[in-house]
C-alpha cells in the first residue's frame, strides 16, 4: 500500500502522468464521457421517482407500503451491490462489469416502465438499484485507471457536476416527462427514457471501454464469505432506515447494531481471509488518512445533502400545491450552482486541497441557513423566487465538496483496488443519505403534527437539522486541517 500523505493541504502528486498521445487521449475521454451519462443515468433514478409517486398511485393503485419499497428498494439494492461489483471490476475487467450493468439497467428500465402491478414495479425497481450499483464504481475505477496523478482532478469534476445535476434535477425531469405523458401514463416516461440511452451506452461501453489489461490475473475467488457478510450487514442498517415511516415499532432500530456487529465480523473476517487471498475490500486502504477523513466527510455530507431534495420537494407539492414541474424547476438554482462549481473545483482541487472541501461545506451552510431567513423575511412571496438565490449559494458549495472530496479521497488508493475503494466510498454515502433523510423526515413530519399543518414551520426545522448535519462534515474537515499543520510545525 501506498504511504500516507497529508490531505489538509496541497495534494501530492503520487502517480505523475504519463505522456499519452492525441488519439490514446481522446479515446480515454471518450470512454469516461460514456461512463458519466450511465453515471447521470442511474443517479437520476434516486429522486426522478419522487414525483412520480401520485400518478403510479393512481394507475396501479399501490398501497403506501408498494409506494414506499419503490422509492427505497432502490436505494437498498443499489447500496449493497457496490463493493461486490467494485471489486468484481477490480477482477475481471471493469468493461465487463460496466456493460453487463448498464444492459441490466436498460431491460430493467424497460420492464418497470410496462409495470402492470405494484408487485411488478417493485421488483424491478429491486434490480433497477442493483444494476446502478454495478455501474457506478466502474465509472470511477475507470478514471483512476485512465488517469494519473493531478490529471484526475479534472474528470472527477466533471463526476462531481454529474453527481450534483442528477440529483438535484430528477424532480424537475420527472415533472416534465410526467407533464408530456400526461397524469395516468406519464410515471412510464420516467423509466422508459432510459431504454434509449442505456442501448447507446451498452454499444459505446463496449466498444470504447478498456478491457482488463493484458497479463493481470483474474481472481479465482471474490471472497463470497466476504460479500455475503457485508450484504447482510449493509441490508441491516438500511433496512431500518429506508423503511423509517412504513415499520411503526421501535423494534425495527435493533437491527441496526446487529448489522453494525455484522459489519464488524465482515472486517475480521477480511484481515483473515487477506493473509491467503485477495479480500473483497482491502482494510488496509483505511490506513490512509486521505481515504479515511474523505469516506466519513462523505457519509456525513450525504446525510444533509441527499435530504434537502427530499424535504424541498415535499414543502413546495404538498404544502404549497406546487405542480412536480415548478417544484423541479425550484431546484434548479442548486444544480446550476452545484455543476459549475463542480468543474472548478475539480481544476483547482491539486492547489488547495482539502481546505477547497471546508470552503464548500461553509458556503452549503450559509447558504440553508440564509434560505430559512429569506423564508422568514418574506412568508407571503412565492416560495421558489425567495429560496432561488440562497439554494444557488448552497449549489456553488455543493460542487466544491462532491467532486474535490473524492478527487482527495481516492488520491492514494491503488488502481487495482479502485473499484471496491470507490464501492465502499459510495456505500457510505448511500447509508448516509438513507440515515439523513430517516432522521431529516422524522423532524419535518413530527413537526407538521405538532404546528398543526404549518408546512413552512416543518420545512425550516428540517432544513436547519440537514444544515446542522452538514456543518458536522466541515467539523471534520477542519479538523484534518487542523491535524495536518500541527504535523508541518
Amino acid at each position: 500500500m501506498p504511504d500516507q500523505r497529508s490531505t489538509g493541504g496541497t495534494m501530492s502528486a503520487a502517480q505523475p502522468p504519463q505522456p499519452v498521445d492525441a488519439a490514446a487521449n481522446r479515446r480515454r475521454w471518450q470512454a469516461v464521457g460514456v461512463g458519466l451519462v450511465a453515471a447521470f443515468m442511474t443517479l437520476l433514478d434516486v429522486s426522478i421517482v419522487n414525483v412520480a409517486v401520485p400518478s403510479i398511485d393512481r394507475a396501479l393503485h399501490a398501497s403506501p407500503s408498494d409506494l414506499q419499497w419503490i422509492l427505497s428498494g432502490y436505494a437498498l439494492t443499489f447500496g449493497l451491490a457496490l463493493v461486490p461489483a467494485g471489486r468484481f471490476g477490480d477482477a475481471r475487467g471493469r468493461r465487463n462489469a460496466f456493460v453487463f450493468g448498464i444492459a441490466l439497467f436498460t431491460l430493467t428500465s424497460a420492464l418497470a416502465g410496462l409495470a402492470p402491478s405494484p408487485t411488478w414495479l417493485v421488483i424491478t425497481r429491486l434490480l433497477q438499484g442493483a444494476a446502478a450499483g454495478i455501474v457506478n464504481p466502474q465509472v470511477i475505477g475507470l478514471i483512476q485507471q485512465l488517469f494519473r496523478g493531478p490529471e484526475r482532478a479534472r474528470p472527477f469534476g466533471l463526476l462531481g457536476a454529474t453527481i450534483g445535476i442528477s440529483t438535484a434535477v430528477g424532480p424537475l425531469l420527472g415533472g416534465l416527462l410526467i407533464a408530456i405523458g400526461g397524469e395516468e401514463h406519464g410515471w412510464r416516461w420516467v423509466f422508459f427514457v432510459n431504454v434509449p440511452v442505456g442501448v447507446l451506452a451498452v454499444i459505446l461501453g463496449w466498444r470504447l471501454l478498456p478491457g482488463r489489461p493484458a497479463g493481470q490475473p483474474g481472481w479465482r475467488q471474490l471472497d463470497p464469505v466476504g460479500v455475503l457478510l457485508l450484504g447482510v450487514g449493509v441490508v441491516l442498517v438500511l433496512l431500518p432506515l429506508v423503511q423509517e415511516q412504513q415499520w411503526r415499532t421501535p423494534w425495527k432500530w435493533a437491527l441496526i447494531p446487529v448489522g453494525l456487529a455484522v459489519l464488524v465480523a465482515f472486517g475480521f473476517w477480511e484481515r483473515r481471509y487477506a493473509r491467503q487471498h485477495q479480500p473483497l475490500f482491502d482494510l488496509r486502504l483505511f490506513s490512509l488518512r486521505s481515504y479515511t477523513l474523505g469516506s466519513l466527510i462523505a457519509l456525513v455530507y450525504f446525510g444533509g445533502f441527499t435530504a434537502i431534495f427530499f424535504i424541498f420537494t415535499l414543502f413546495l407539492q404538498m404544502g404549497l400545491g406546487y405542480s412536480a414541474l415548478v417544484a423541479g424547476l425550484a431546484i434548479t438554482p442548486f444544480a446550476l450552482g452545484s455543476a459549475a462549481a463542480a468543474v472548478l473545483g475539480g481544476r483547482i482541487v491539486n492547489r488547495i486541497g482539502r481546505p477547497l472541501v471546508a470552503i464548500g461545506l461553509l458556503t452549503i451552510v450559509v447558504g440553508l441557513a440564509a434560505t430559512v431567513v429569506a423564508l422568514r423575511l418574506a412568508p407571503d412571496d412565492p416560495a421558489p423566487w425567495v429560496t432561488a438565490g440562497p439554494l444557488l449559494v448552497a449549489g456553488i458549495g455543493s460542487g466544491l465538496v462532491i467532486a474535490p472530496n473524492q478527487t482527495i479521497t481516492l488520491a492514494d488508493v491503488p488502481v487495482a483496488q479502485a473499484g471496491s475503494g470507490a464501492g465502499m466510498l459510495q456505500t457510505g454515502q448511500r447509508i448516509g443519505a438513507a440515515a439523513g433523510i430517516a432522521a431529516v423526515g422524522s423532524v419535518f413530519f413530527s413537526s407538521l403534527a405538532d404546528s398543526r399543518g404549518n408546512w413552512t414551520t416543518s420545512f425550516e426545522r428540517s432544513l436547519l437539522l440537514a444544515t446542522g448535519i452538514i456543518a458536522l462534515a466541515l467539523v471534520c474537515a477542519l479538523v484534518d486541517i487542523l491535524r495536518t499543520r500541527r504535523q508541518k510545525t
